[in-house]
C-alpha cells in the first residue's frame, strides 16, 4: 500500500479539497485528562458533519469523464454515504448509496437529500457492501470504497497534514478505528512529516475488527458486531488499511459502550459539541486512561457528529451513569409507617437529589413483612455515591443492589 500512496499524493488532495472542506482548527480541551495537555480535532464540524467527506470528494474528483457518466456507487453505515452524495452532487454525477437498514434515519435522510438514490440493506455495513459490489457489476458504476482505497486514504489524510501543521511538536494523535482508512491516512501523513508522533487507534469493544486482525498478524473477520458507535462497526478491515496499520501504528485499544456515552456527554457539557458514537470513541480512550498519554501533548480525533437524536437520551443518561452522576438503588425496607421517610431523610442529608421512586411490595425474594424501595437519584460522582450506600447500611438499610 505503501507504494500506492505518497505524502505528495496526500498534499495533492490537500489541495483539491480546497473550497470543499471546511476548517476544523484544534482546540484545546483541558478536561478529558489530568496530566496531559489534550487537544480536539473536531471533524464533527466538517461539512456532512463528518471527515468522510475528504476521502468520498477526492477520490471523485480524479475520476474519468467516462467514469463520470457511468455514476457512482458506495455503501456506508452512514457518513461516507453523505460524504459521497456531497460530492458526486457536486460533480453533477448520479449516486447509488447502500446503507445498512438500521442505519439511523438522520444519516439515511440527510443522505437522500443530497440527491442520492438510497437502498437499504438488511444487516450491517458488510451485508451492505456486498450489496453494493453486486450492484457495481450490474450496473458497470464506479465504487467509492468507503475505506480501502489509495485515494480515499489520501483524502482522509489530509487531517494529519492539518494536525501537523498547526501542532508540529504534538507527541499522539489518536483515532477512531473503523476499516482504518481515517488511521492509515492520518498516520501515512503524520509519520512521513515525523517518524516520533505517537498514532493510536481505539475501536468500539464490540466491533474489534483491527485489534483481532493485528493482534493474529492476519485479517480476521468477525462473526458480529454490536455496539453503539454504528460508524466504526465493521466485521473486517481492508487489505491495504491492515498494512499500514501493521507498519505505522503504534497501539491500538477499544472502549466499552459505556465508555462512549460518558464521552458524548462530556463533549456536550464541556465543549458544546455534538459526537457521534464513532467520534467520541477517542475521547473515551483518553478519559478513561486506555493510552499512555501522561505529559504528552495529544490530539483526540472527534470523527463525527451525525448522531441521532432519538437516541441521544439513552446515551445521555447512560452516560450520568457511568460517571456517578446518576444512581439507581434498590433497597429492602420495612413495610411500615416512617420507613420511607428515614430513607428518603438520609439520602437528602447526604446531598442527593430523589428524581424517581418506586415502591414495591410483591417481590417474593424479601421477607414477607418488607418491601423493595427503588430509587434514582442525582448523584456528583462514584464517591458519592459509595457515601450514600455506606450511610443507608450503616442505617440498617439492605442495599439489594
Amino acid at each position: 500500500m505503501e507504494k500506492n500512496i505518497t505524502l505528495n499524493e496526500i498534499y495533492r488532495a490537500q489541495y483539491a479539497l480546497k473550497g470543499i472542506i471546511r476548517a476544523t482548527n484544534l482546540r484545546v480541551a483541558p478536561y478529558i485528562r489530568k496530566g496531559c495537555e489534550i487537544y480536539i480535532k473536531p471533524e464533527n464540524l466538517q461539512v456532512t458533519g463528518s471527515f468522510k467527506v475528504r476521502g468520498a470528494s477526492y477520490m471523485i474528483s480524479k475520476l474519468t469523464e467516462e467514469e463520470k457518466k457511468r455514476g457512482v456507487i458506495a455503501c456506508s453505515a452512514g457518513n461516507h454515504a453523505q460524504g459521497v452524495a456531497l460530492a458526486a452532487k457536486a460533480c453533477g454525477i448520479k449516486a447509488t448509496i447502500c446503507l445498512p437498514a438500521g442505519a439511523p434515519i438522520s444519516k439515511v435522510e440527510a443522505t437522500r437529500s443530497y440527491g442520492a438514490e438510497i437502498c437499504l440493506v438488511p444487516g450491517v455495513y458488510d451485508d451492505a457492501y456486498q450489496k453494493a459490489l453486486q450492484l457495481k457489476e450490474e450496473k458497470g458504476m464506479t465504487f467509492v470504497h468507503p475505506f480501502d482505497n489509495p485515494r480515499v486514504i489520501a483524502g482522509q489524510g489530509t487531517i494529519g497534514l492539518e494536525i501537523m501543521d498547526e501542532l508540529p511538536d504534538v507527541d499522539a494523535i489518536i483515532v477512531p478505528v473503523g476499516g482504518g482508512g481515517l488511521i492509515s491516512g492520518v498516520a501515512y501523513a503524520a509519520k512521513q512529516l515525523n517518524p516520533n508522533v505517537k498514532i493510536y487507534g481505539v475501536q468500539a469493544e464490540g466491533a474489534p475488527s483491527m485489534v483481532e486482525s493485528l493482534n493474529r498478524k492476519a485479517i480476521t473477520r468477525l462473526d458480529k458486531v454490536s455496539t453503539i458507535a454504528d460508524g466504526i462497526a465493521v466485521k473486517e478491515p481492508g487489505e491495504n488499511t491492515f498494512s499500514i496499520c501493521s507498519n505505522l501504528v503504534d497501539k491500538i485499544v477499544t472502549v466499552t459502550d459505556d465508555e462512549v456515552c460518558a464521552a458524548i456527554l462530556f463533549l456536550l457539557e464541556k465543549h458544546k459539541m455534538i459526537a457521534e458514537g464513532a467520534g467520541a470513541v477517542s475521547v473515551a480512550a483518553a478519559m478513561f486512561s486506555h493510552l499512555p498519554l501522561e505529559g504528552k501533548k495529544t490530539v483526540c480525533l472527534v470523527s463525527g457528529g451525525n448522531i441521532d437524536v432519538t437516541f441521544l437520551n439513552r446515551i445521555i443518561t447512560r452516560g450520568l451513569q457511568k460517571n456517578g452522576r446518576q444512581c439507581t438503588l434498590a433497597m429492602e425496607i420495612p413495610d411500615r409507617p416512617g420507613s420511607l421517610v428515614k430513607v428518603s431523610s438520609l439520602i437528602a442529608e447526604s446531598g442527593a437529589n430523589v428524581t424517581a421512586v418506586n415502591h414495591e411490595r410483591t417481590n417474593a425474594y424479601i421477607n414477607v413483612n418488607s418491601c423493595v424501595l427503588r430509587i434514582t437519584m442525582e448523584t456528583r460522582n462514584q464517591d458519592h455515591i459509595d457515601e450514600i450506600i455506606k450511610t443507608l447500611t450503616d442505617n440498617g438499610i439492605h442495599i439489594i443492589y
